[in-house]
């Protein structure tokens, strides 16, 4: 099992919202470092455009973690893909697959929020089919050098180039998913490896839609060895359960409260998340080898995971703890999932 750390790049920590962006993308930056030091196999990178986050152009955090890193994969998580040129997104991660020999991935979706889509003018009413649509042009991108293409929402391609070319042939597009069901068979019938954004309830619960998925690419003649599952979710490790929970808990409540208060929905409080600090609950939140033993259970009621990566800095918790957090889950829950050799 391959285990990695997701961050947001929150712009600011739990004591304060005045830290200096250029510090906080240094500190990102110094953690996807530390990350491929400690030996973890993946960092991502979300994308969001709005003031509580940096991430708006994930590919560049990235290519500067390139430059800095060895072995580690690179990804975006998620490419909020319903609101992007198709042709932009292949150039930049083909970039960042130059820059870093071949480490590149993405992971594709339509992403939580809609800032991006009046910040681009597009129209809310497409949300749909502009993911649909652009995903179709972008594996044509992936496959061909020189694109025949056209659609609805944008020019169309008559064999131009489309260039750089990534080290990777193909290089590797995941789709992210949260808990709709046209996604995840959108995903097997594609024979795309899958992300799934698991941040709240019981995880067990998602294991008809990942049925979905497999039998999906079933359907579509992809066999069981080309299927990739990962999980997303947030999590965070410390030397005691106590300790861990005492530090993400209340900037993970503050920040999905806000989200709540956002959408109009009923604010959760401490117990609510205590409930998913359980053996079914969602929060990968503990001591090393209680997460260690929660995440094999996990990847067994799933029916197998390929993939976890720790959502690490959802709590907003300082560079000290985070690069804390990342050593402890470098040196003592990826080797216990990965098992002997």
């Amino acid at each position: 099992m391959q285990v990695g750390i997701d961050s947001f790049a929150a712009a600011y920590d739990e004591s304060s919202l005045a830290v200096k962006p250029s510090d906080r993308l240094r500190h990102l930056v110094q953690q996807i470092e530390h990350a491929d030091q400690v030996g973890l196999d993946v960092f991502g990178v979300g994308e969001h455009h709005r003031q509580d986050y940096l991430d708006s152009a994930p590919a560049v955090i990235l290519g500067a973690a390139a430059a800095r890193t060895q072995r580690i994969r690179l990804t975006s998580a998620v490419t909020v893909l319903s609101s992007a040129d198709p042709v932009r997104v292949f150039q930049n991660f083909a970039t960042v697959d130059l820059l870093s020999q071949g480490r590149a991935e993405m992971v594709v979706g339509r992403g939580s929020f809609i800032d991006s889509f009046p910040l681009f003018g597009l129209r809310l009413e497409d949300y749909d089919s502009l993911f649909a649509e652009n995903l179709d042009l972008l594996l044509k991108i992936r496959e061909n050098e020189h694109v025949h293409w056209s659609g609805k929402h944008r020019a169309a391609l008559t064999g131009q180039g489309v260039y750089p070319r990534p080290v990777q042939n193909p290089l590797p597009i995941w789709l992210g998913v949260g808990g709709s069901p046209p996604s995840f068979a959108r995903a097997g019938a594609l024979g795309l490896p899958l992300m799934v954004a698991i941040i709240g309830g019981e995880t067990r619960r998602f294991r008809p839609l990942i049925d979905v998925y497999r039998e999906a690419a079933r359907q579509a003649g992809f066999p069981p060895d080309r299927l990739k599952v990962g999980v997303h979710s947030p999590g965070y490790v410390a030397s005691t359960t106590k300790e861990a929970a005492d530090d993400f808990l209340p900037g993970f409540a503050r920040a999905i409260n806000s989200v709540a208060e956002e959408r109009g929905w009923r604010r959760v409080t401490r117990a609510d998340f205590e409930d998913q600090l359980g053996p079914e609950g969602a929060l990968l939140v503990g001591n090393a080898e209680e997460v260690a033993a929660k995440i094999r259970h996990h990847g067994e009621a799933l029916g197998g995971i390929d993939r976890v990566t720790f959502q690490l800095n959802a709590s907003s918790l300082p560079h000290a703890k985070l690069m804390q957090a990342i050593e402890m889950i470098g040196a003592r829950v990826a080797p216990a999932l990965r098992g002997p050799g």
